[in-house]
Formats: C-alpha cells, sequence, structure tokens
C-alpha cells in the first residue's frame, strides 16, 4: 500500500537512537522515549496557491516530542505530521 500525505503534511519513519547501556541496565521498550529523529518518506504536494514544503523525501529531520499521528502500514509504523511540527533538517 502506498500512502501520499495531503494538506502540509509529511510521512516520516522514527530512526530508532543507538541503545548505550551503562551499567549493565537494561532498560525495557515500554520505558524508552521514542527517537525525535525521522527520515521523511513521502510529502504533500503543494495546493495552487501555496508554496512547496521545505522537506524532501530522504531528507532527516527533528521534529517535536509529541507531534504527528502514529499510522501503521504493512506492519511498520510511521508518523504523519504537520510542517510547522518539523524543527528542522539533519545535515
Amino acid at each position: 500500500m502506498k500512502v501520499q500525505p495531503i494538506g502540509r503534511r509529511v510521512l516520516v519513519e522514527r530512526l530508532e537512537q543507538e541503545e548505550i547501556k551503562k551499567g549493565g541496565i537494561i532498560i525495557p521498550d515500554t520505558v524508552k522515549e521514542k527517537p525525535q529523529q525521522g527520515r521523511v518518506i513521502a510529502v504533500a504536494k503543494p495546493g495552487k496557491d501555496e508554496e512547496p514544503i521545505q522537506v524532501k523525501k530522504g531528507d532527516k529531520i527533528l521534529f517535536g516530542k509529541y507531534a504527528g499521528t502514529e499510522i501503521e502500514i504493512e506492519d511498520k509504523e510511521y508518523l504523519m505530521i504537520q510542517e510547522d511540527d518539523i524543527l528542522g533538517v539533519i545535515v
């Protein structure tokens, strides 16, 4: 299945952060914070009178901690976020 965002939305795949274990303590997945970095999978097409969204497919981005809506497509989790929730592009 393929999803094309509409409006000023971006489809993002979260990037997993490296797991650091200090002193041999293993932190369960349920307690870990979700990463605030992701890779852009798809970008909405601009409307007639709108400027294009500033990120493009493949960009690595930073977004707000509580940004977007989590969705699942073919057993894989994604995040649909508004352009305004993107804090920056990682270069």
